[in-house]
């Protein structure tokens, strides 16, 4: 079967349209493949984690008999090895687990910063 030649320009347009149509949406339209989609969607649920166990460690850190001593030494601590110090303390250690959470000792940690 022998296409006709005025549908060849029709269908070379088509091609061209999808490719441009594909460029424009992956680059500014916001598309995503699958796997991105995933590592995007993993990536805010563990920060959605760590925002809702912040509180539990600011509560840990207030129960704390040691509270006034600690965060003296947090303030005289350089920022890098503040999170430490807090993990350290235990503040970061959430009820149920045996080892603290360094996403949730830097943001607790912010939380702190912003008290003294």
């Amino acid at each position: 079967m022998k296409t006709p030649e005025w549908l060849k320009p029709g269908l070379q347009g088509a091609a061209v349209g999808a490719v441009a149509l594909a460029i424009v949406g992956f680059s500014w339209g916001g598309w995503v493949t699958g796997g991105t989609a995933k590592q995007m969607a993993s990536e805010q649920a563990r920060l959605e984690v760590v925002a809702a166990l912040v509180p539990i460690c600011m509560e840990q850190s207030s129960q704390d008999p040691l509270v006034v001593a600690t965060l003296a030494q947090l303030k005289d601590t350089s920022n890098y090895q503040r999170s430490d110090m807090l993990m350290k303390a235990g503040w970061a250690t959430m009820p149920g687990s045996s080892d603290p959470n360094r996403d949730v000792a830097r943001a607790c940690m912010e939380k702190l910063a912003a008290q003294f």
